[in-house]
């Protein structure tokens, strides 16, 4: 290589004189170019100083510009506008200060218009230059149509990155919107509900939604298998068609820039590769190509795939492999019917021989792009250069990343040379009519080669008297101005360095007709690619002279006959012949599309010409489908389900219905559909169904909705049960206070304002922490232990779940007793919980300390209660049992006489004083129980005088330690005491009166 002196090749330093750690760089124009830079402090966690500079001389020299855009404001970051780059567009920082600096005339003057939303990310219309997209940090999207001067609200709950604009005439916003993803359309300036559309009325799998050139993809995953779904030129949805036994676990769109989808999917039995599958013009029906291809991940978790589409050749493509464990590299020319290997150089850098052939030995390439927008890509290719390829890569078994250099090959990968022993970082020049390249940003170097004939010779040039870290390159690729822009440091703490360089004197003038030559593309010999005859033209190597954009590349096409390598179709596969035969799975009789009885179809016998071939005659007419004519075929494949695909709705919600016929005369094939309630719907044909049909439930329950397709060849069923829920408002838990060891005890959960039929119950026991699951509110439960048990129980009715609980004390026996009240008191009864809470606070037995007693009020009116006696612990269960019947056999029966009533029914008193009534009553109560007890009389009438005992009359039943009460919707609470205890010798004294028994529960 022979070094240049600096004459030839002009440079200009450019010193910013800051040690801002960030930069951000825009090429204007022809000659204006704007830097932000931004200084990070580590310690803070933040940054705390922003620059931003201006050149107007091609970057010779820069002026900080700060003092334009108010000094005090700190910048984050810097758009310019994809379509007018004479317009520029700057973020503040949200925490110093929530504003726009705007400038229409490349940054030599700014506007600051205040917002009241922190942006997180623009997205610029792809061709009106004023309509903008902003995402918010609170998951809301604007929209502006003055380039954000003025900012309206277009939609919350929007997920990140899955907003688009198309349309040239009116700005429209394609989003997902959280927490129920649907995909969603409208204007961006009136985006309200009733301007909305949604074009897919079921939900979508989170993060699905793509929108790319003519196409719309999205997915959903129901039951663990996932649905793909393409929607082309903004029509229907169709389910996207892959071969049956693909069953995919994963798919990305790579490209549709071609009028055709190239999708890379992850098949079931792939863990690390993924396969390369391309589809029809409209993107339903897929074809695998290469399976097994290799995938990285980005720095943001992002899926990189490896393949690669070549530029300036059509149907070109070059993509890692994964096979016998070791990953190599194939390229077809035929969009993937056939792939080879690439074979290696014959010599390299220093003209020794390299053994290496296929296929045991080959060249491999790296196939990554980069994420930095002033770096290039390890492998690179351009329209406007034909045939030439520039990658990184090595030569051997399989890729490696640990030794590699660079290749180049300028007849479209079919013969390959070595440029560079080790990695350099290559670029285009005029329009690919010149290479640069440097070495790699981890090495200073002060000098760069460029080549003039595609890499055959290379030419170094110094740009810099001191070796400079190169961090990137900014060139302007649109414009004829020969300068581009290095940027780097001389060391890791030094200050930005910008190197403007001028190499419009290699290209002393503009390519002539004779600095040209031909080039015929071809495929290993193979003059015939993509069906055609295609020769380019080519600058002589050694010109040195501008090629310019608008130059011609392609002088003559003529098409090929047609071979059976340029055909494909969907249910079939290639033979080793080259002939296409029925995959086993797909069914050659059955229509592809829905076809109607007097009309005809193109049936494929396996050959479908690959998208943009262009072959003629040979076997295209023998290859092409048949048209045949439709027959009314009985219908199959009836699908049926809702718009939403959920199996659950709410009382008095629109249920829309899809139902779908795969195959059969959609025609001549009539539909009943019942719904399951009573209700049911007949249609003549499918053609009359619309986008669903539309049904209101007004009871809740499981209806089973069936579909019956029918004609006279045959008919299809279809069903599935729908649960329609009414939502539950409250659930009481009805339990006993007190429960037996060892023995069943029932429990119920009471539901309001009825208990549905879809509801599901949750019952949980103590400390378990697996729930006993019931479908009915009611559950027997065998306590093992004594002591005191928690009982949680949570109803599940649609998407609304309620839980109520109670503690039940559980005992080997105990005694109870039952407890009625004067009619008097139900005048101040209101039959709510706090009341009977209240009530069951003043009930007092002074014979028996507070633990041992536990009180139930019942709900409902007559006022009623149930009094629980629990045994001494202390004692053993004879005497404890003793002790019990002693107590509840003093008085079963209490008469009471005609007494003065408490309250007055001609003035009512309030409700406090009538608590405090009740709870004198009570304590009348107490007293009579002690009374009673220190007498040691049997079977005597009592009657207690005053006004106290006026609101109640206590019966007593005993109750035996068999039992246990069944309590239906009560409300317990433990009693309340402040009494004083009886001694043991009282206790034992106690006369014990005559009872009735309670019948066992």
């Amino acid at each position: 290589m022979c070094v240049k002196s600096v004459s030839a090749f002009l440079y200009w330093l450019a010193h910013l004189g800051v040690l801002h750690f960030m930069l951000i760089l825009y090429w204007n124009s022809v000659k204006v170019i704007l830097i932000l830079t931004k200084l990070f402090d580590f310690n803070l966690g933040t940054v705390t100083e922003s620059s931003l500079w201006r050149s107007v001389d091609y970057g010779a020299t820069y002026m900080k510009i700060n003092d334009r855009v108010i000094t005090r404001t700190m910048l984050s970051y810097m758009y310019l506008c994809p379509t007018n780059k004479r317009k520029v567009l700057i973020l503040s920082d949200p925490d110093v200060e929530s504003s726009l600096l705007i400038s229409s005339d490349e940054g030599a003057t700014f506007q600051k218009f205040s917002i009241n939303f922190y942006i997180m990310s623009l997205l610029f219309h792809p061709t009106q230059e004023n309509w903008i997209l902003a995402y918010s940090d609170d998951q809301k999207l604007y929209s502006s149509i003055d380039f954000g001067r003025k900012w309206i609200l277009v939609h919350e709950r929007v997920t990140p990155g899955r907003f688009y604009c198309y349309n040239t005439h009116m700005l429209m916003c394609v989003c997902v919107c959280v927490p129920v993803m649907q995909y969603v359309t409208c204007r961006a300036q009136r985006c309200s509900e009733g301007n909305r559309q949604y074009p897919f009325t079921s939900r979508i799998d989170t993060n699905s939604l793509v929108v790319q050139d003519e196409y719309i993809f999205l997915q959903l995953t129901k039951a663990g298998r996932t649905t793909y779904f393409v929607s082309f030129q903004r029509g229907p949805f169709k389910h996207i068609q892959l071969p049956k036994y693909c069953l995919p676990k994963d798919m990305h769109i790579i490209s549709t820039d071609d009028g055709q989808v190239l999708a890379a999917v992850q098949e079931w039995n792939e863990n690390d590769t993924y396969s390369l599958y391309i589809s029809d013009a409209p993107g339903v029906y897929f074809t695998r190509s290469l399976p097994n291809m290799r995938t990285s991940r980005g720095a943001a978790g992002n899926l990189i795939v490896d393949v690669y589409k070549v530029g300036g050749v059509n149907g070109m493509l070059i993509a890692n492999k994964k096979e016998d464990n070791q990953m190599k590299t194939y390229i077809t020319y035929n969009k993937g019917q056939t792939w080879s290997l690439l074979p290696a150089p014959a010599k390299d850098t220093s003209g020794q021989d390299i053994s290496c052939s296929l296929p045991s030995c080959s060249l491999h390439l790296h196939l990554q792009m980069s994420e930095n927008p002033y770096t290039p890509d390890t492998i690179l290719t351009k329209h406007t250069a034909p045939g030439l390829i520039i990658a990184r890569g090595n030569v051997g078994p399989e890729l490696s990343f640990t030794h590699s250099g660079m290749f180049i090959s300028s007849d479209a990968g079919n013969t390959w040379r070595q440029v560079f022993e080790d990695e350099h970082s290559v670029w285009f020049l005029d329009h690919g009519g010149a290479l640069m390249a440097v070495t790699q940003a981890s090495v200073p170097t002060q000098h760069l080669w460029v080549s003039m004939d595609e890499g055959r010779h290379w030419d170094r040039f110094s740009f810099s008297s001191t070796p400079l870290f190169v961090d990137g390159v900014l060139m302007e690729p649109h414009t004829q101005n020969y300068i581009i822009t290095f940027f780097g440091h001389f060391s890791y703490l030094s200050d930005w360095q910008l190197v403007k360089i001028d190499y419009s004197a290699l290209l002393s003038r503009k390519c002539t007709e004779g600095d040209y030559q031909t080039w015929h593309l071809h495929s290993k010999g193979d003059v015939c690619v993509m069906g055609q005859r295609q020769v380019f033209m080519k600058r002589k190597p050694g010109v040195q002279c501008a090629i310019g954009p608008d130059s011609p590349r392609v002088i003559s096409a003529e098409s090929c006959i047609c071979t059976f390598y340029d055909f494909d179709d969907y249910g079939f596969e290639r033979q080793v012949s080259g002939k296409c035969v029925p995959a086993f799975w797909y069914d050659t009789h059955t229509p592809a599309h829905t076809c109607s009885q007097g009309h005809a179809y193109l049936k494929s016998i396996g050959y479908r010409r690959v998208h943009s071939n262009n072959c003629d005659e040979g076997l295209e007419e023998a290859l092409s489908p048949r048209q045949q004519q439709c027959e009314e075929t009985p219908p199959s494949g009836l699908q049926l389900q809702t718009s939403n695909t959920l199996l659950t709705a709410n009382v008095g919600t629109n249920v829309t219905f899809r139902v779908t016929l795969q195959h059969g005369d959609s025609m001549s094939t009539s539909l009943h559909l019942d719904f399951g309630d009573g209700i049911s719907l007949s249609y003549s044909n499918f053609s009359r169904l619309g986008t669903g049909i539309r049904h209101v439930y007004r009871t809740a329950g499981i209806f089973r909705v069936t579909a019956h397709a029918q004609n006279s060849q045959g008919s299809d069923f279809a069903s599935f049960y729908l649960h329609i829920t009414s939502p539950v408002e409250r659930i009481t838990l009805s339990a006993p206070l007190v429960a037996i060891k060892g023995r069943q005890t029932n429990l119920t959960a009471v539901v309001w304002p009825s208990q549905p039929v879809t509801a599901a119950f949750y019952w949980w026991f103590s400390n378990s922490t697996e729930p006993l699951i019931t479908l009915e509110g009611t559950v027997s439960h065998t306590f093992v232990q004594e002591g005191r048990h928690l009982v949680v129980v949570q109803v599940s009715a649609g998407s609304s779940v309620l839980q109520d609980s109670e503690t039940i004390t559980v005992t080997d026996f105990f005694r109870s007793l039952l407890l009625s009240f004067s009619p008097n008191l139900e005048e101040h009864n209101p039959s709510i919980t706090e009341w009977r809470q209240d009530m069951g606070r003043v009930v007092t037995v002074c014979v028996f300390p507070e633990e041992r007693l536990l009180v139930s009020v019942f709900p409902g009116s007559p006022t009623a209660a149930e009094l629980f006696i629990l045994p001494e612990k202390n004692y053993s269960k004879p005497r404890a049992e003793e002790q019990l019947d002693k107590v509840t056999h003093t008085h079963t029966h209490t008469h009471t006489h005609t007494l003065t009533p408490l309250v007055d029914s001609s003035a009512i008193p309030s409700g406090s004083a009538a608590l405090m009534l009740v709870s004198l009553a009570f304590v009348g109560l107490a007293v009579f129980f002690i009374y009673k007890f220190k007498r040691r009389k049997q079977k005597h009438p009592v009657s207690v005088s005053g006004e106290w005992l006026d609101l109640f009359k206590l019966t007593v039943t005993r109750a035996r330690n068999t039992s246990t009460p069944k309590v239906d919707g009560l409300q317990q609470q433990k009693t309340m005491f402040s009494c004083t205890p009886v001694s043991e010798e009282q206790e034992s004294q106690a006369p014990v009166g005559t009872s009735s028994p309670k019948p066992d529960s």
